[in-house]
């Protein structure tokens, strides 16, 4: 059986190489404050059920 600091050290080694993958991958930030939300109207009761979502990919 391994000491405990060995352990301890290659935990820490593991988990700083995932780290460092996770910082490589690309990532997708969303412009959530872009468009703050509009207080509902009539007209949004109305079209409640729809459920239309428009996304544009650049």
């Amino acid at each position: 059986m391994l000491p405990p600091f060995i352990i301890e050290q290659i935990r820490r080694r593991e988990e700083d190489e995932a780290r460092r993958r996770n910082e490589q991958q690309p990532r997708l930030e969303l412009p959530v404050d872009a468009f703050p939300p509009r207080p509902e109207t009539k007209e949004d009761e109305d079209d409640a059920g729809r459920g239309v979502v428009i996304l544009e990919l650049l």
